[in-house]
């Protein structure tokens, strides 16, 4: 999978798959067989951290 590059697009992008399809960032990352530590560094870089308690990025 082809994540976006620009960190604010990615926001978006995670944070909708997340509500719409996934109950955790473990779970996204595991079924699209993605690296947890890259979606985020890069989201922090732009002060977002996730929330396991409301299943998103603030």
């Amino acid at each position: 999978m082809n994540l976006p590059k620009d960190p604010v697009i990615l926001l978006s992008y995670v944070n909708t798959q997340l509500r719409d399809f996934y109950p955790s960032l473990d779970s996204f990352c595991e079924e699209n067989e993605l690296e947890k530590s890259k979606i985020t560094d890069l989201l922090s870089s732009i002060d977002y951290e996730y929330d396991a308690g409301r299943n998103q990025f603030i």
